[in-house]
């Protein structure tokens, strides 16, 4: 009995070990919450007028919240399936309104502030893999754990965010835990197809390589700048992106570089039309007209120096001739920056990150907001244009268990909405985000 007894002993842990090992292959179910609350507060600064879509001149200090459940489930061999109910509330500075690379990334375009409950995803994927290569998934957000072979091809169908799948980047892309102004979330000139709370429905695929990856989505587009209601002739009005990505190291250091493409399709109006029918005070919106399109292309790159450091780099660029659909009011824009982790000072899961964006316009946008014309972030009923160039340095304190985090942030905003005579803008942050 006794020498039996070793034998069933490794009997059981073999078999919690096999159980683990297929809980790590098929986790069928799982489920997260986060939540993140950023204040902002600007100084006063002088300007010496002010327009409908202007920041405002005077001291101001302004809450946002959202809050949202992730829930995730597989289904048969391939399939799995995600929702997220999702809650938000509070304001940007000004309504969101008077600078294009806006400073808060977890406000929407929204006219109230009161708190409001909908659906931010819903949505379904089938994978189908080939080869023996495996790459080990964690449990998280919209991410069953498990493992996923590094040949594949995936379909998703449903509401997700394009920010879910393209311009991804490790140092500069989630306003949640990293930069938050807009312009350093993603490509500023990809005017990417969103409703008003950053959401999508439509088709999106997938091609993975061990060491590159290719993405395409035609999706639903808006009936209006900035709207809620979907465009249902989806034959005049859709958008397409197409992304590649390729993966690299140098030095076994990590890297990644990808370009983008898109094409908005649908009746945007024109600003050269706009000025045509009207060389005072024109309205773009007047001039919308299907057929029309809107398109442009980013360049995304990132590197890693070393284990505690890592920089990238944005370079985007739009046609710029009919007017903003979706984002924000940036037809081109250049972005770098570096992320320092804490482990050099014993904060490992601490860090430290600083950006710099310069945002531009195109000739006929400019001479439209020169000529008192409105967007719909952007407008002080003339313009002495300039760039727009921001600067944004935040440290990320993890103030327990990686499960929150406290981050104190500055930006520095020249030239807001592209006004010589407006700004300079100083803008403190303290942001709170909690998950598990």
């Amino acid at each position: 009995m006794v020498k039996k007894l070793p034998l069933l002993l490794v009997l059981i842990i073999c078999a919690v070990s096999a159980n683990a090992q297929d809980t790590l292959k098929q986790q069928r179910f799982n489920f997260h919450f986060q939540q993140t609350v950023i204040t902002q507060s600007k100084l006063g600064f002088s300007a010496p007028y002010t327009g409908q879509n202007s920041l405002l001149t005077q001291k101001e200090t302004q809450t946002s919240i959202t809050t949202s459940l992730f829930g995730g489930a597989r289904l048969w061999k391939g399939a799995q399936a995600f929702f997220n109910p999702e809650m938000s509330g509070g304001s940007g500075l000004s309504k969101t309104l008077g600078v294009a690379g806006f400073p808060n990334g977890e406000t929407f375009r929204v006219g109230s502030a009161e708190p409001k409950i909908y659906i931010a995803r819903l949505f379904l994927t089938q994978n189908f893999e080939w080869g023996k290569d495996k790459d080990t998934l964690n449990d998280d957000f919209n991410q069953l754990a498990g493992l996923k072979s590094k040949r594949y091809f995936s379909v998703t169908v449903g509401k997700w965010g394009m920010a879910d799948y393209f311009d991804q980047n490790s140092f500069s892309h989630d306003p949640r835990s990293q930069f938050m102004n807009w312009s350093l979330m993603s490509n500023g000139a990809w005017d990417y197809p969103a409703n008003t709370r950053g959401y999508a429905i439509g088709v999106y695929a997938e091609l993975g390589q061990p060491t590159w990856t290719l993405r395409y989505a035609m999706t639903m587009v808006t009936t209006q700048p900035n709207g809620y209601i979907w465009d249902e002739r989806i034959g005049k009005a859709n958008s397409q992106t197409v992304e590649f990505e390729k993966r690299y190291a140098i030095s076994n250091k990590k890297g990644a570089f990808r370009i983008l493409g898109f094409v908005n399709n649908g009746k945007p109006g024109n600003y050269n039309l706009a000025l045509a029918e009207s060389p005072v005070a024109p309205d773009v919106e007047s001039t919308e007209k299907y057929g029309r399109n809107k398109y442009g292309f980013g360049l995304n790159a990132e590197q890693n120096l070393t284990k505690d450091f890592g920089v990238f780099a944005r370079a985007s660029w739009n046609d710029g001739h009919t007017e903003t659909y979706f984002f924000t009011e940036i037809d081109r824009s250049l972005s770098f920056g570096g992320v320092l982790n804490g482990q050099s000072w014993k904060r490992k899961y601490d860090e430290i990150g600083l950006a710099f964006v310069g945002n531009g316009l195109s000739g006929p946008h400019r001479n439209y907001l020169a000529a008192g014309g409105y967007g719909f972030i952007i407008g002080d009923g003339r313009l002495n244009y300039g760039t727009e160039m921001i600067g944004e340095l935040y440290y990320k304190i993890n103030a327990f268990q990686q499960k929150f985090f406290i981050s104190p942030d500055y930006q520095f905003i020249l030239h807001p909405a592209y006004n010589k005579d407006r700004g300079p803008v100083n803008v403190f942050s303290l942001r709170a985000h909690v998950e598990f």
